[in-house]
């Protein structure tokens, strides 16, 4: 499948850079600001995206979702947590409906 292909690759490409110079490397930088600005720049992203939803505009909604996707990757990363495992997450979830989904983590909760 070609999306976990860009996947693997920008996991790997994270991986490699989150140790390098913070001068020299974006993924750096944001380990080096720990993860609380990992997961502000997540929510910024989030929010930049439900902006361009908004606004309509395709290669805006294109655009901010694959930075939020990126900084998701990040924080995943930070986290020791594989894109795979959320990938996997999906497929358990595939053909179920989300209704019962919700309902059934909203029972092992109580």
């Amino acid at each position: 499948m070609a999306e976990r292909g860009i996947l693997e690759r920008l996991e790997a490409a994270i991986a490699a850079r989150r140790g390098a110079d913070p001068s020299a490397s974006y993924v750096a930088s944001l380990n080096a600001k720990g993860l609380d600005h990992i997961l502000e720049k997540v929510a910024e992203e989030a929010v930049e995206t439900v902006i361009a939803s908004k606004s309509g505009e395709r290669s805006a909604i294109v655009h901010e979702t694959a930075d939020l996707w990126f900084h998701c990757l990040v924080m995943l990363a930070w986290h020791g947590i594989a894109a795979s495992e959320v990938l996997a997450e999906l497929e358990r979830r595939e053909g179920r409906s989300g209704i019962d989904e919700k309902a059934s983590r909203t029972k092992g909760a109580s």
